[in-house]
């Protein structure tokens, strides 16, 4: 039975499409000084995003203060400099410009540039004190400039806490964007291998949602719309960064899969590479999630936790005329063959069969939530076998 019952609030004024960086002046922006948040490399440099962006906030004749210090995997300590230094430059709003972890790292900026104390005390899950903010945050607006995580349109951002192994997702409803924009002429720089990690990422947000026990009708249909999108797609951006009709139609996979994540939570995929990436900073969380992909459906097929779903997905990633769940396994090979990352090895990053328990109790401590929302229930010992068959 479809499930008929869905909570939809987004309140994110979302711009989507080639070109529209050129309409940042124009839109009613939230305060009188940004703190431009952008990464640590040269990305934005690049992609001519950075003058760009600068260029449009003189001319709304918007002060701009920035802080260049985030980096993948970002950390407690450089969201708490980030916020410090947001208080000391009397910034009003915050504009992230950048990929997953800038828009990441803009949610919890925001919140700790207002509140007292420390992040942790706000997060919920492992250690963290799950303490409700005082105040509101400082608005946000978003520039995405890759295609992965989702988060220029949803009020969650994923940090990590180097000192307790925890990598750990934050949000709160009132953090949520207040504008987006989303302009895949800026993904163009993005290099292949990162184009197809970021790509996987938001093709995994999309799956999970489909095999989560709180799909809807409406999660369900958007998140199918984003798979074929990304599955048919990926392989040309991953050939040709400059092919911008890939970059769009990726792009939209991914900032969909924002919106279906708000209908519908992800599983315990996630909760599993966050552990990954916790003990193994240097892991791109792209590459984390393919490692555990093929090991973590075939978990749920072999239960039949689910089997139409995964039909459903094999039919737009590829094999219109799928009549098993192990279809869809076939199609997630093959895109992972056209995509060049079909070899990729835990042992490459530091891995030890050993390891695999750990992971799994640090998983479920620090991010459980999602396993309340796998088809069936899994246990630890299960949960590190799904890393025990990954492993090479």
């Amino acid at each position: 039975m479809m499930n008929m019952t869905f909570n939809f609030n987004n309140p994110t004024n979302l711009i989507f499409g080639s070109g529209k960086l050129g309409e940042l002046s124009k839109q009613k922006l939230p305060g009188k000084k940004a703190l431009l948040l952008i990464s640590n490399g040269k990305s934005t440099q690049a992609n001519g995003s950075f003058d760009r962006v600068m260029a449009q906030l003189q001319e709304a004749g918007i002060e701009v203060a920035v802080f260049d210090k985030i980096m993948e995997n970002p950390l407690k300590s450089v969201v708490m400099e980030g916020a410090s230094f947001a208080k000391e430059n009397g910034c009003d709003f915050i504009v992230a410009l950048g990929g997953g972890a800038v828009l990441d790292s803009s949610i919890a900026v925001s919140a700790m540039a207002t509140n007292p104390g420390d992040l942790w005390d706000y997060v919920n899950g492992g250690t963290g004190k799950g303490q409700p903010l005082v105040n509101p945050g400082l608005p946000i607006v978003t520039i995405a400039t890759s295609s992965g995580t989702g988060s220029e349109i949803n009020f969650w951002g994923v940090i990590s806490n180097p000192d307790t192994n925890e990598k750990i997702g934050f949000g709160f409803p009132e953090l949520v964007p207040v504008l987006a924009i989303v302009d895949p002429e800026l993904m163009k720089t993005v290099p292949a291998k990162y184009t197809a990690y970021q790509g996987f990422d938001a093709l995994f947000h999309n799956t999970e949602v489909m095999i989560s026990k709180g799909v809807n009708i409406l999660s369900e249909t958007i998140a199918l719309s984003a798979i074929e999108s990304i599955a048919k797609y990926l392989p040309r951006a991953v050939k040709d960064g400059n092919d911008l009709e890939a970059r769009e139609q990726v792009a939209y996979g991914s900032t969909i899969a924002g919106i279906t994540m708000q209908l519908t939570s992800t599983t315990a995929q996630h909760s599993m590479e966050h552990a990954m990436s916790a003990y193994h900073h240097n892991l791109p969380h792209g590459a984390g999630l393919i490692m555990i992909s093929k090991a973590f459906a075939e978990f749920f097929i072999e239960k039949h936790a689910c089997d139409e779903q995964f039909i459903k997905m094999a039919r737009v990633m590829g094999i219109p005329s799928a009549d098993k769940p192990e279809d869809f396994i076939t199609a997630l090979m093959q895109l992972q063959k056209d995509c060049g990352v079909d070899n990729l090895k835990m042992s490459d990053y530091g891995f030890t069969p050993e390891e695999s328990m750990t992971l799994a109790v640090n998983a479920r401590k620090t991010m459980g939530g999602l396993f309340l929302a796998n088809p069936c229930e899994m246990t630890d010992a299960e949960c590190a076998g799904i890393f025990d068959k990954s492993y090479r």
